[in-house]
């Protein structure tokens, strides 16, 4: 049993690792992530992966503040401590929508931003998650996870068709900075 856990594919230019993940693919070899210096268009496609669920986060975040702004300005003007000001009702509506909207915002940034956090798992403390550090710099890497009966010279040859410029064996999930 190897204790192989990661086949990385290095490649230098995005169009040999966009070939490279063809030739994988046609080949029925999973691919398990993708990294890239910058974004690519269309790699989300071609790979399978899911729309975001985070415009539903920002739905729910921005309701949530909306909902609490209403309650609370309604509960201090008209339940708690009822002012008449100018003859007007202690719940005028159109008095409130500046400071609706606002915790509107406020509540949908600070929720976005939390979720961003919660699934990227970039809390205080956390060694961060690297597979390979080139990745962020100058290279395109090709992660495929070493499962059980893959086949690492066919993995291998297929990389190296496809051009890519190193091919590493990692025995690590992640790479850490140290």
């Amino acid at each position: 049993m190897s204790n192989i856990k990661y086949i990385l594919g290095l490649f230098e230019d995005p169009d040999d690792m966009m070939h490279g993940i063809d030739q994988l693919q046609k080949n029925n070899i999973s691919i398990y992530d993708v990294f890239t210096p910058m974004p690519i268009h269309g790699i989300e496609d071609k790979l399978g992966v899911k729309r975001s669920r985070l415009p539903i986060v920002a739905f729910c975040c921005g309701i949530t503040g909306t909902i609490t702004a209403l309650s609370l300005m309604y509960f201090t003007m008209a339940v708690d401590w009822p002012m008449n000001i100018g003859g007007k009702p202690n719940f005028a509506l159109p008095d409130f929508i500046p400071i609706t909207f606002e915790l509107t915002v406020l509540f949908c940034a600070f929720g976005m931003v939390g979720a961003f956090f919660f699934k990227n798992h970039f809390f205080p403390g956390r060694a961060p998650r690297v597979m390979e550090l080139r990745a962020s710099a100058d290279r395109f890497v090709i992660a495929i996870e070493a499962n059980k009966g893959f086949d690492a010279d066919k993995i291998d040859s297929l990389l190296k068709e496809a051009g890519a410029i190193e091919i590493k064996h990692n025995d690590r999930k992640y790479v850490s900075y140290e």
